[in-house]
């Protein structure tokens, strides 16, 4: 695997985007538990076999840390779930029980965002392999999500003067509420989220933008109305980075989506998304939401983010700095 990323700058990665990973992100959950922990190393797995790994491999990113974490969301809520004594009823609410496999896990994702965050302002594109935890708010977890990634990512981004102005486009089937909250009063980072109408979470987050769909929307009406919306969003906001939710979860088959969208839609999407946001900013993309039971179906459907990304990649779409 590559190393950490470092502040230097980095070379040409090659024929193919970055990719970040870590082993963390399979973390040890309960027999029978229903979040698809196994996704995430299926996913690498797929990934290598349709040959869509550089042969620089793989980034490893280095976990969040406490300063990073706290920034975002509450900081005894972080040391709690960092010292592994988050309250009963509080794990409830997230869905995942708070072990130490649990937050070497959510520490590997979060970092491995902001390391796909600055590859991709280095190179123009890159993705992570988790990521997309947009339930998680600035009180604490929720909805399988402990910290959010995105939030403490751009949040450092912008602390540190390396983006100005973030887009946060959120496709997963639920409402990028988390997000939502934690960004509510940052003019420096707009969130949109295009998602089902009668979805989790009950209570919406204040988007800047929202999209509610109705169950059954399908391929062609989803597609027309992200096109309707996304390059006059783009032309708005200005990005320097835009964040990408990949989710799977409006696909006609996953157990907590209802949007109807079939594989071909999902690609459509994907591809849509990146082609048009390239042609603005560099942009980082996320898989987000899926959960269907079979790993090996669940895994071919979130590799299409990276299928998308390979394509634009070759096609030149992303403007390259290194």
């Amino acid at each position: 695997m590559a190393g950490a990323l470092s502040a230097e700058p980095m070379s040409d990665p090659g024929p193919l985007p970055p990719i970040v990973y870590h082993p963390a992100y399979s973390a040890e959950l309960p027999s029978g538990h229903r979040f698809p922990m196994q996704k995430y190393a299926r996913l690498v797995e797929m990934l290598r076999e349709e040959g869509l790994i550089g042969p620089e491999g793989l980034w490893e990113p280095d976990p969040a840390d406490y300063s990073l974490l706290a920034a975002v969301h509450d900081p005894d809520y972080v040391r709690q779930v960092l010292d592994t004594r988050v309250p009963s009823k509080v794990e409830r609410v997230i869905g995942l029980p708070i072990t130490q496999s649990v937050v070497e896990r959510t520490q590997a994702a979060v970092g491995g965002t902001l390391t796909a965050a600055r590859l991709a302002l280095c190179h123009g594109l890159a993705c992570n392999t988790a990521g997309g935890s947009h339930h998680a708010g600035p009180m604490g977890g929720a909805g399988f999500c402990v910290f959010n990634d995105i939030g403490v990512a751009a949040r450092a981004l912008i602390d540190s003067g390396e983006v100005g102005q973030v887009l946060v486009v959120d496709l997963d089937v639920h409402q990028g509420d988390g997000t939502a909250f934690i960004f509510e009063h940052e003019p420096r980072v707009f969130t949109f989220s295009m998602h089902g109408e009668k979805n989790f979470p009950v209570r919406r987050g204040p988007s800047d933008l929202d999209i509610d769909l109705p169950d059954g929307t399908g391929d062609a009406a989803y597609v027309a109305r992200l096109k309707n919306v996304l390059p006059n969003l783009l032309q708005r906001v200005a990005p320097d980075l835009v964040f990408y939710i990949a989710g799977v979860d409006p696909h006609e088959s996953d157990r907590l989506g209802r949007l109807s969208l079939s594989d071909e839609g999902l690609a459509e999407r994907d591809a849509y998304v990146l082609e048009t946001c390239l042609a603005v900013a560099p942009l980082v993309g996320v898989i987000g939401g899926g959960y269907d039971h079979d790993i090996d179906r669940l895994a071919r459907r979130h590799a299409t983010l990276h299928r998308a990304a390979a394509h634009a990649w070759r096609r030149g779409l992303a403007r390259r700095e290194a």
